[in-house]
């Protein structure tokens, strides 16, 4: 009742603007800095096949896919690896559709990229535009807002392994003696990134830290959880990534049940695979200063993965 009767009281003047004056509204929630695409396993041939695999359906998934990312306007898109599942002749189909995205479409090396004649293998990476085997790119925030650079460090998970070269190579008789003294009981169509390209790593990883950017590694094999999926030598990628707290998220395919697991404040995100049933899956990554936040398109789950400002440097 005393605050009543206090407000009535009030000159009249003052009692007009308590009805005149806005009151203060809670403050509006961050934007995001800019969106990108996420697209695993299309895996594409001709064949119709078995099972929850649907190959030839693939490439209408895929023209589904880039219709609706351009139509909500990516930064970039990236295709986790095995765009193909088998033969050259795949990649022609295939690509002119992902070749449509509005904004940039980068690649991932996968397994099954390589399913094609012995004599084409090496020059896979080049028919698919990719700059290199592995590589990076720096992605910009606005700029009115200063957001925060990002560096995704696209990685090559074949650089050691039994597909990615024909027979008679070097290549293949480095992964048959890496194979035998390290993974004997490991499924041979996985594979282990080298010493030189972890090398590199590193050093981007360096580069990273001394720019102030964040990190998101993108692999088709999985390092973690364990799982029978993941890259032979996964705890030697590890323990590189503990020690470099820039890195906030490894992504990867390749497993097409999907899976997700945290670390050491490092998200371990794996997506489905689009070729799986006749439902289509791919996901949208909204980046904000503090979180990343996916949305998921047919079998793919919605998730909100938080960026820890600091983190240990080991477990």
């Amino acid at each position: 009742m005393t605050s009543a009767r206090l407000r009535f009281r009030l000159p009249l003047l003052a009692a007009l603007l308590l009805f005149t004056i806005p009151l203060p509204s809670a403050a509006a929630p961050p934007e995001k800095d800019y969106s990108f695409g996420l697209i695993a396993d299309c895996q594409y041939c001709s064949v119709e096949g078995t099972g929850v695999r649907k190959y030839s359906m693939s490439d209408q998934k895929l023209i589904d896919a880039v219709s609706h990312l351009n139509r909500l306007k990516m930064k970039f898109t990236v295709h986790l690896g095995d765009f193909i599942d088998r033969d050259a002749e795949s990649l022609d189909i295939v690509g002119p559709i992902y070749d449509k995205l509005k904004a940039p479409g980068y690649h991932v090396l996968g397994n099954h990229d390589f399913s094609v004649a012995d004599s084409l293998k090496e020059g896979v990476p080049l028919k698919m535009g990719m700059p290199g085997n592995y590589y990076a790119i720096e992605i910009k925030g606005p700029a009115p807002r200063k957001a925060r650079t990002w560096r995704f460090i696209i990685l090559d998970g074949n650089d050691i392994s039994f597909y990615a070269y024909s027979i008679e190579s070097d290549g293949y008789r480095k992964a048959e003696t890496y194979y035998h003294r390290n993974n004997p009981n490991a499924p041979k169509w996985n594979g282990a990134i080298g010493n030189e390209q972890l090398a590199w790593l590193e050093d981007e990883l360096a580069e990273a830290k001394e720019e102030g950017q964040n990190v998101v590694l993108l692999c088709h094999f999985p390092v973690y959880p364990e799982n029978i999926h993941n890259l032979w030598n996964a705890p030697e990628v590890l323990a590189i990534i503990d020690a470099h707290p820039v890195v906030k998220a490894w992504v990867n395919g390749h497993n097409h049940t999907g899976n997700y697991a945290t670390r050491n404040g490092v998200h371990y995100l794996t997506l489905k695979g689009m070729v799986d049933t006749e439902e289509t899956s791919y996901a949208i990554i909204d980046v904000y200063d503090d979180r990343l936040v996916l949305t998921g398109v047919g079998r793919e789950e919605d998730r909100v993965m938080s960026i820890l400002s600091g983190r240990p440097d080991s477990q």
